[in-house]
């Protein structure tokens, strides 16, 4: 990579996630930060790298564009890949993989260019040389992307490596566990910063409640990584990287309180397990409970929480994606809205999922709602405000 005080990145994240994303970069000091697709551009130095992989909560990968250019086949790929000046990030014995993805009615065969990428950096290698550099799929020493859009090329290098909602602290799981990524942006967009309680009525593998004891510590989710790509960059400055690494100066106390509960008994045994490896278990308290059973959440009534907050319920339910019939779909989306209207009053839920029809039998007006991207489902993400007291508008009459 270039030596220079400054250069351009790009940060990955889901749809709908980009605005969240932006505000992060915003806050770790970015400059230029610009709203893409499914992603953030901004400008910083080699330090802001670093802490963009370890401190978003929001991003998936970190990239940084080496070279921009426009192509009509595959034969001119080839040639202006060749161009680059492959000495200034790796050597003829670094092994280096190719991460390519096409938008192109020109490049419809995304392997291919794939192929053609692979053939030009290594017979640039091959004259400068004549040694092949070696592909490897597994812990290559560089890893490459390449976006084409039509006909617009942008090669860059992948700073993150693993797609950084690997955050390193999920030894157990349960079926179809939220993205961390997601989670976290989801807790953002509600406006969670850890100065009230939260619970999550259906905790699962408990990724709601672990990112939420992050943010409200102000922990940075990439501490639990054992390894970043850009370790292997051939600039990697590690006392940087260690100074930024051992920076625990922003985290701060939590006073409040963060309950998971769950019907099954083994999604509370690995949650625990998660949550003990993330080492926030005096901020979680677990219970295993049915939604519909559920009688005075802890520290019911929930009244408002020290300086006039409410606190915050977070939901990822079911969506019925498995065999669920629409019943039973319906029945549980109406026991959720009960138990919330009824348990939950003066607090702030917030609901995902991508059953519309299920969502409309929760039986409360939604305050605000947004699409997100669950995997390859179009989710609804509802913010339903409730009431302590009667406030019949707040409910929807069949």
């Amino acid at each position: 990579m270039k030596q220079q005080a400054t250069f351009s990145m790009l940060a990955k994240t889901f749809k709908g996630l980009e605005e969240v994303l932006a505000q992060e970069l915003i806050a770790l000091g970015a400059n230029e930060v610009q709203l893409e697709r499914r992603a953030v551009s901004f400008r910083g130095d080699k330090a802001l790298l670093y802490r963009a992989n370890l401190c978003l909560r929001t991003a998936l990968r970190i990239l940084v564009p080496i070279a921009s250019f426009k192509v009509k086949d595959t034969d001119a790929l080839y040639n202006q890949l060749k161009k680059i000046n492959w000495s200034a990030y790796m050597q003829s014995s670094t092994t280096f993989a190719i991460d390519a993805t096409v938008y192109s009615e020109t490049f419809r065969n995304s392997r291919f260019v794939t192929y053609r990428v692979k053939d030009a950096i290594a017979d640039y290698w091959l004259e400068k040389e004549n040694q092949r550099p070696s592909v490897s799929t597994r812990e290559p020493d560089l890893l490459i992307n390449i976006h084409i859009g039509n006909e617009q090329v942008t090669v860059s290098l992948d700073s993150s490596g693993e797609s950084l909602h690997k955050r390193g602290y999920r030894v157990a799981t349960t079926e179809a566990p939220i993205s961390e990524v997601l989670a976290a942006g989801m807790l953002l967009m509600a406006g969670w910063n850890g100065q009230s309680d939260l619970y999550d009525p259906m905790c699962g593998s408990g990724t709601f409640l672990i990112e939420a004891a992050l943010i409200a510590r102000n922990i940075a989710p990439g501490v639990f990584r054992s390894s970043y790509a850009f370790e292997k960059w051939p600039d990697f400055d590690a006392d940087l990287w260690s100074d930024i690494y051992n920076d625990d100066s922003n985290e701060r106390d939590f006073t409040h309180k963060i309950y998971g509960s769950d019907a099954s008994f083994y999604a509370i045994q690995q949650a625990a397990k998660n949550i003990k490896a993330a080492g926030v278990q005096k901020d979680i308290e677990l219970k295993q409970i049915r939604i519909e059973e559920i009688k005075s959440p802890y520290t019911l009534p929930m009244e408002e929480t020290k300086g006039g907050t409410s606190p915050l319920v977070m939901l990822n339910p079911p969506y019925g994606e498995r065999l669920h019939s629409n019943k039973e779909m319906e029945d549980l989306y109406a026991a959720i809205g009960s138990t919330l209207k009824h348990r939950f009053a003066g607090s702030t839920a917030w609901i995902i999922s991508s059953n519309a029809a299920a969502m409309k039998c929760i039986g409360l007006k939604p305050s605000k709602k947004y699409h997100l991207l669950n995997g390859e489902l179009d989710c609804q993400f509802n913010k339903y405000d409730l009431f302590a007291g009667k406030r019949n508008e707040s409910i929807i009459h069949s």
